[in-house]
């Protein structure tokens, strides 16, 4: 079975764009970054846009651009504004089973797949992008050539002005 992985690849693209203080990443560059087309980018930056985490500018010198402050901005909020993609892999074999035992093992199931869901959320409410940016200082804090993101062989660093790489 696929992972949906945006959500971690829009927390990728959101580090970084906030490593740009305020100037804007294209589509192309943020694609880039996570190998990907620039369509899927914006397909998926629009809802982002549309709950107010980002602002785009079109033509030459525009691109994405964050909208608010990361410490404002948890994990949740983004979950949320991808259209809450499924959390969990595994699922009953049948939804409404004709078989007594099956509805048993279906009801001891959907329990602890709410259970899970919903303590997996309240985390995601707890963990800010401002928190995943102090966890990238501290890595760049051990290690010097950061250069294995393809965005990053690109992107200055934010606190680093002769710095070629970036997270």
């Amino acid at each position: 079975m696929r992972r949906d992985s945006r959500l971690s690849g829009v927390l990728h693209i959101l580090l970084h764009i906030a490593r740009r203080e305020g100037a804007p990443m294209t589509s192309e560059l943020l694609a880039k970054a996570m190998e990907t087309n620039p369509v899927v980018i914006r397909r998926i930056m629009s809802g982002l846009r549309d709950a107010g985490y980002v602002r785009s500018e079109k033509g030459h010198g525009g691109g994405w651009t964050l909208a608010c402050d990361l410490a404002q901005l948890t994990l949740r909020d983004i979950y949320l504004a991808l259209g809450s993609p499924e959390l969990l892999a595994m699922g009953n074999r049948t939804e409404a089973p004709g078989c007594l035992l099956e509805q048993a093992v279906n009801g001891a199931l959907n329990s602890s797949f709410m259970a899970a869901e919903a303590l997996l959320l309240e985390r995601f409410g707890q963990v800010t992008l401002a928190q995943l940016d102090l966890d990238v200082r501290a890595l760049e804090a051990g290690r010097k050539n950061l250069s294995s993101c393809p965005a990053g062989q690109q992107l200055p660093s934010q606190h680093s002005k002769e710095s070629t790489h970036d997270v």
